[in-house]
């Protein structure tokens, strides 16, 4: 649309507007559940905290508060008149924005406030800042057009010196379309029909917008990297209108005490020594104040304050020579929640600061050392209140749907320009959360989401930021490019894929799921990825499925991330409810239980092998056996022959050789032990895949009764009476295995599992 018909409309829009009644009072859109800190919103100062803590200056403007907003169509940009208010930073759909409409990709939403440039301004540059808003925004002062940004996640600021007079009172306007699902750009789990994994459209203004002064010349950017080998701290400073008489200086303290002072040219790396560096870690998140200075002349021209951490992340090879996710030369096991930030209220917006660290609070205490943040990125304070409440960060870049759902490298739908716009989104990412220690790991992809020139995009990020480690791909799709093996499993855990190279992870597991009435999205349709009936249950199911990830840490896994952090929308499999009102389990207990991952791993050896790497005989028969199937004595010799694994083709975690898709099948195997071996018995278990229902027994006894399905061979405690009836020579093992629906898969061995007294990870990295 021609720009002189934007202004045109505009002012029509101005008047209609200045005749509308806006004197109603700003409330929550009732419909759903809400969190304890709906009720502490002030409509008046909505988020009023300084939103960018590792470049603050003492002036500014929060602009965050009820603003006039239209829903008009697309095509015509007509915005006749005013809908009411909306309540900013809350996007357009939450209850929070006073608003709870869908705008579509066929609709624009407009936002008009009037905004008074404070008088002692005068003189500087005024800089509008907008900390995010989805997805395409374009900006308007007094009608006239001052730019436009394209991205839902980076932070973006524009220039209105020339559009303003301080004293004086102005009209900002802000347009903002957005496509959600029906456009290629990211938008991680936003979709416009939510259901199950996928969640309600956020458009808009969703994070703070405000405004400062700056001098002529002023600090834009600063790039800072920690080299604890060296002791050393790498800084770089942008600056904008640039002389050749600047000069930046840098002054790094301890509380009072300074540490280190360096000057250098803006633009360009200077090194800064920090002698004795006291480390930032889990245990110890400590944080250098920093203090940048621009100098013209000698004469301080400008100043921003800021911090750091000192740490290191990389990958290190144990004793084993398995590599290990490191943190400060240090062997650390990583263990967090998949953490996705949305808010039954606000959406992508938390109500309040308060409830934004609550949610980190909470990971803490329940013995989580690690958050991976799901496809969005949150507001800078909550990467402020991870760097100094000491937790590690996996970020994820928001996913979009380019080429469709299935995977495919370089589909034809990517486009150049889809792939230039998710790159340049992704460097405004990074460049605005580059100064975290907390985040120790930049993940690019998801589970093919989006996914396209995986070592292209991989091998960028890594040389963007050569600081931290880069998993090309979170589940399904690894190009064996970056740092990291990541698959994903539920709801148990997968053996690990140990390489030379690269550190293996559980990117996802878990999954289980626990509806709690009246604190649901839904009264139906909600779900997990295995839904259980009661909270005795839940802490039964999920203290055994982080035994079962910790039998892998001996084998090679490095990291695990449990899914959830809280319900989503219609997901039930939350540590706590979508509200924050109820936490599912007992926290010193869940402490308890996470803490076990941090201790050496058990020594797990194999006393009697599974089919896993190749295929061992059983006798099988699809039709259901005499009752004593089981005894050690019972002739089996009418039954088939058939190579373990028994199963579908395209079963998770199964390597099927003899295919079985009917309900049932029973299965018999011999298998001889030594006294060696019955020295360890109290040491023995079974090594198991089943999907889904299973009976074991040996020698006729009861070993273990399993329901569901693993995806993965998991460690299953024989029953003592099982352990009982063991002998020296030849025993019998014999499995009932039941299916429902889906794939199916069943195989079996014996381990033994040892504990260790010594440490193989520690909480932090010292």
């Amino acid at each position: 649309m021609r720009k002189t018909m934007r202004c045109a409309v505009l002012a029509l829009w101005m008047v209609v507007s200045a005749l509308t009644s806006l004197a109603a009072e700003w409330a929550p859109v009732e419909g759903n559940i809400m969190t304890p800190w709906a009720e502490k919103v002030n409509p008046e100062a909505p988020l009023p905290e300084y939103p960018r803590m590792q470049m603050r200056r003492e002036q500014w403007m929060n602009l965050n508060g009820l603003w006039d907003y239209a829903i008009v169509d697309l095509e015509g940009e007509d915005p006749s008149g005013s809908d009411g208010q909306i309540l900013v930073p809350f996007p357009a759909e939450s209850a929070l924005s006073g608003v709870k409409k869908s705008v579509g990709k066929d609709k624009r939403l407009w936002y008009r406030r009037s905004v008074t440039v404070p008088t002692d301004w005068k003189g500087q540059r005024i800089l509008l800042h907008f900390e995010a808003v989805d997805w395409e925004a374009t900006v308007y002062v007094d009608r006239e057009e001052v730019g436009t940004h394209r991205g839902g996640y980076d932070a973006w600021a524009v220039d209105v010196t020339d559009f303003v007079t301080p004293g004086q009172e102005h009209e900002l306007v802000v347009a903002v379309w957005d496509p959600t699902d029906d456009g290629a750009q990211p938008r991680g789990k936003q979709v416009n029909d939510p259901n199950g994994i996928w969640y309600t459209p956020v458009t808009g203004i969703w994070q703070t917008v405000w405004m400062e002064p700056v001098p002529a010349s002023f600090i834009q950017y600063l790039d800072m990297r920690p080299d604890i080998d060296r002791a050393m701290l790498d800084v770089m400073v942008e600056t904008a209108l640039v002389s050749d008489q600047d000069t930046v200086r840098v002054t790094v303290l301890d509380g009072d005490i300074v540490v280190s002072v360096a000057e250098g040219t803006p633009f360009e790396s200077f090194e800064m020594a920090i002698t004795n560096p006291k480390l930032w870690s889990i245990d110890n998140p400590f944080l250098y104040d920093v203090k940048v200075e621009l100098l013209r002349r000698d004469h301080v021209v400008d100043v921003v304050d800021s911090y750091i951490g000192m740490r290191k992340t990389s990958i290190m090879k144990d004793a084993a020579g398995i590599p290990r996710l490191a943190l400060n030369n240090e062997i650390l096991f990583q263990y967090g929640p998949l953490d996705q930030g949305w808010w039954p209220d606000g959406l992508y917006t938390a109500p309040t600061d308060e409830a934004l660290v609550f949610d980190i609070i909470k990971t803490k205490e329940m013995g989580f050392n690690m958050i991976r943040k799901h496809v969005k990125v949150e507001p800078k304070r909550w990467y402020w209140h991870t760097d100094r409440l000491g937790i590690v960060v996996w970020q994820d870049m928001p996913s979009g749907w380019i080429g469709g759902g299935a995977f495919r490298e370089d589909p034809p739908e990517v486009v150049a320009e889809q792939k230039e716009q998710f790159l340049a989104e992704w460097a405004g990412i990074i460049d605005g959360l580059r100064n975290s220690p907390s985040i120790v790991m930049w993940v690019p992809f998801n589970e093919g989401w989006g996914q396209h020139d995986t070592e292209r995009v991989t091998n960028w990020t890594k040389t963007y930021d050569p600081t931290r480690l880069v998993s090309n791909a979170s589940g399904w799709t690894d190009r064996n490019v970056g740092d990291i093996y990541d698959r994903h499993s539920y709801p148990h855990a997968g053996e690990p894929h140990v390489e030379a190279r690269r550190a293996f992870v559980q990117g996802e597991f878990g999954g289980l799921g626990l509806p709690v009435k009246d604190h649901l999205w839904w009264d139906k349709r909600n779900w997990g990825y295995r839904t259980l009936d009661d909270e005795k249950k839940l802490a039964t199911d999920y203290e055994g499925v982080v035994e079962r990830l910790r039998q892998f840490i001996g084998l090679g896994t490095s990291a695990g991330v449990y899914t959830q952090t809280t319900d989503c929308e219609g997901e039930v499999n939350g540590l706590m409810t979508y509200d924050r009102k109820v936490v599912k389990f007992d926290e010193a207990w869940m402490a308890e239980v996470n803490g076990r991952l941090y201790k050496a791993p058990p020594i797990v050896t194999i006393v009697v092998p599974t089919s896993r790497e190749k295929g061992k005989e059983w006798r099988y028969t699809f039709e259901k056996p005499a009752e004593t199937w089981a005894a050690a004595d019972f002739d089996d010799a009418a039954w088939k022959t058939g190579i373990g694994v028994f199963g579908t083709e395209d079963t998770p975690g199964a390597r099927v050789r003899t295919t079985w898709n009917t309900s049932d099948i029973w299965l018999r195997r011999a298998f001889e032990l030594t006294a060696d071996d019955l020295a360890q018995i109290d040491r023995i278990q079974l090594s198991l895949l089943h999907d889904e229902d299973a009976e074991v027994y040996i020698n006729g006894v009861l070993a273990a009764s399993v329901e569901g399905h693993t995806g993965s061979y998991t460690a299953i405690p024989i029953t003592p009476e099982a352990l009982a009836a063991i002998r020296p020579g030849v025993n019998t093992v014999a499995i009932h295995c039941h299916q429902t629906n889906g794939g199916q898969s069943i195989d079996l061995g014996l381990i033994t599992v040892r504990e260790q007294e010594s440490s193989l990870s520690t909480r932090g990295g010292h």
